[in-house]
């Protein structure tokens, strides 16, 4: 990380303009809060339960009794939103923690390492990448269907999802090893797990962040297909089993909008969050962007004075028009 990129990150200077990422982090800052005080709202002040059945309000609209209306079998469609919100969220972020702690241990071990240990972990890798992701999730998912939890979830997705990550660190880590500052860390006698965990590591903070904020939004897409496909835990609510149910009920031809939309809603509005977040540390890490974002910063400062120069420079045309007619008669009078 060059000093003024980490110059920016330290001082934090670049939350407070850059738009993207505070709209990303309000709303990730925004599902967090629902997973973790919805359910107990919801449940306890609101006194709606999730898994409460009233069939004699089946599959009503919306309304002031049922804020997101109801399911085929008049379950609360906004408790099971927000009592699912956890259970997503927590795939989400378990299997984003597995994938990239796997893909910064292969990659950058790897990378540095070189030699035996990279040409190992380089062919575990490419064996990896060949086996298809999706059909191997599909059959693990399918043979361990129901038991263990979201847990089992989180895990079969995290470990099956790391190696394009740590194809790119690897190739990163490959141009950074022979850096001054590493050659430094060498020559003073640094051990190499000190180098990878001290240096290299928090060199490549930016990209392990950006593919940390994908892999949360590709795991919790992976656990809503699988769910959607009845693979997951159907009876577990979460975002992906209420679209499940409400494939399986056939909302969408009955026009049951109210219960389908909402968890896609919440599932895209995840993603294009962690979206304007990556935005924001690609402007970050990228010196070109960052160069970029400050003449543009100094442009608009630049036209916000304009105004008032413009509204200065009338004060000196008065005299100048008098001094017009002085200079016409000495010309007549010579």
């Amino acid at each position: 990380m060059s000093v003024e990129t980490a110059a920016a990150v330290r001082g934090g200077s670049w939350l407070p303009e850059n738009r993207k990422v505070r709209a990303g982090l309000a709303l990730l800052a925004l599902f967090v809060l629902l997973a973790v005080l919805g359910p107990f709202l919801v449940e306890d002040v609101l006194g709606r339960s999730a898994t409460a059945i009233d069939t004699g309000a089946s599959m009503q609209p919306p309304s002031a009794a049922h804020l997101l209306g109801t399911t085929a079998t008049g379950e609360d469609v906004l408790a099971q939103l927000v009592v699912g919100s956890r259970v997503s969220l927590l795939v989400g972020l378990v299997a984003a923690v597995i994938s990239t702690s796997l893909s910064v241990l292969v990659g950058v071990a790897g990378g540095y390492l070189g030699g035996r240990a990279d040409a190992l972990l380089t062919i575990v890798t490419n064996v990896s990448l060949v086996i298809p992701s999706l059909p191997l999730l599909v059959i693990v998912a399918s043979y361990v269907k129901g038991r263990g939890g979201w847990l089992t979830v989180a895990l079969i997705i995290g470990l099956t999802s790391w190696p394009w990550g740590a194809r790119g660190k690897r190739a990163q880590t490959l141009s950074l090893r022979r850096r001054d500052f590493v050659l430094a860390a060498e020559m003073t006698g640094e051990s190499r797990w000190w180098i990878i965990t001290r240096e290299l590591i928090p060199t490549l903070a930016p990209l392990i962040s950006a593919s940390f904020l994908g892999a949360v939004v590709l795991s919790m897409f992976a656990d809503a297909g699988l769910a959607f496909m009845g693979l997951g835990n159907i009876n577990l609510t979460s975002w992906g089993s209420m679209l499940y149910w409400a494939q399986n009920a056939s909302a969408l031809p009955r026009g049951a909008w109210w219960w389908f939309v909402p968890p896609g809603a919440c599932i895209a509005l995840v993603g294009l969050a962690a979206g304007l977040v990556n935005f924001g540390i690609d402007e970050i890490a990228n010196p070109r962007l960052r160069r970029a974002n400050r003449e543009i910063r100094r442009a608009a400062k630049a036209a916000a004075l304009r105004p008032s120069a413009g509204r200065a420079a009338p004060a000196l045309r008065p005299s100048a028009g008098r001094a017009e007619p002085a200079s016409r008669t000495s010309g007549e009078d010579s």
